[in-house]
């Protein structure tokens, strides 16, 4: 019909338009930021940026270059501030709004960028295998920079004030000590609301100005221990696992991860058989944990 042939023509002409647009910049995807872990640096998470732009084409991904390597070990809050400033920029860019990609050690200092900035325009918060809720594990990431101490006595280190200059220190929690954990914390402790501050409730609102949370870890993780601290579970005393939904921080909706279970935007993804330096350049994970919430 006369019809159906006016919009065959206008089909014709849409679609390359469409495509030109597309290809000029206009992506239908938010830009995607990436924020690597401990000891990292944006050579590591090149898998990860391909399979996004492979999945999602005309995205744009930024891997942040900054506290590469030795310099990851640098207080977290001075990591916070450095990846705020060049961060912020690309958000002031994307009217949409962003997403957020942070692995390991790079899951706290988004936490902290997150809480602290008002403006700030993340859509997704993809939290792939970081110590939300501490880390307590003789890995071989900690043996490298306590080759002669156990578990149980780095907390003589961590938690003096000399200790909390580490960016490991940050995030160390005792379950042994937690007394002390929270009085020395500099960083976690006040994130986790586990400590007592007079900006908690307007951290609270800042966080939850993300609309889906993505929690990703698995039993074989072999760095991040307990591997559920990956998704806000944690050690009581006895060194049994106490899952986030028990945890005194969700239970008083602290910082609001009871509220995102409540508006069904708090999202686990747990994976066997990866282990952590895999994340990030595993395929069957990103299409599994992450893809679909990269819109």
């Amino acid at each position: 019909s006369k019809r159906r042939g006016n919009s065959g023509v206008l089909a014709g002409l849409f679609v390359p338009l469409l495509c030109a647009c597309f290809w000029a910049g206009g992506s239908a995807y938010k830009p995607v930021i990436i924020v690597h872990g401990l000891f990292d640096s944006p050579k590591n998470l090149l898998n990860l940026q391909q399979f996004i732009s492979e999945s999602h084409p005309g995205t744009n991904v930024t891997i942040i270059d900054l506290f590469d390597g030795y310099e990851s070990l640098k207080p977290l809050w001075t990591q916070v501030e450095g990846f705020k400033a060049v961060i912020y920029p690309i958000m002031q860019n994307a009217a949409d709004g962003v997403h957020f990609i942070c692995y390991s050690q790079g899951g706290l200092v988004c936490r902290g960028i997150l809480s602290t900035l008002p403006e700030h325009n993340v859509h997704t918060f993809i939290s792939l295998s970081s110590p939300q809720a501490g880390q307590y594990g003789d890995t071989d990431y900690f043996k490298d920079l306590f080759p002669e101490c156990v578990k149980s006595e780095i907390y003589h280190f961590c938690y003096l004030g000399i200790g909390q200059r580490f960016s490991v220190c940050n995030y160390w929690k005792d379950p042994h000590h937690k007394d002390l954990y929270v009085n020395v914390s500099s960083y976690l402790a006040l994130l986790n609301a586990e400590k007592p501050h007079p900006n908690a409730t307007e951290w609270r609102k800042n966080f939850l100005k993300i609309q889906k949370l993505v929690l990703i870890g698995g039993p074989d993780d072999g760095v991040i221990t307990p591997w559920q601290a990956s998704q806000f579970g944690f050690y009581d005393d006895n060194e049994t696992v106490v899952e986030m939904q028990k945890q005194d921080f969700y239970l008083s909706d602290a910082f609001g991860l009871k509220t995102l279970a409540a508006r069904e935007d708090l999202i686990t993804c747990t994976f066997p058989g990866v282990q952590h330096v895999q994340w990030h350049s595993n395929e069957t994970v990103f299409h599994a944990c992450m893809e679909k919430w990269l819109v």
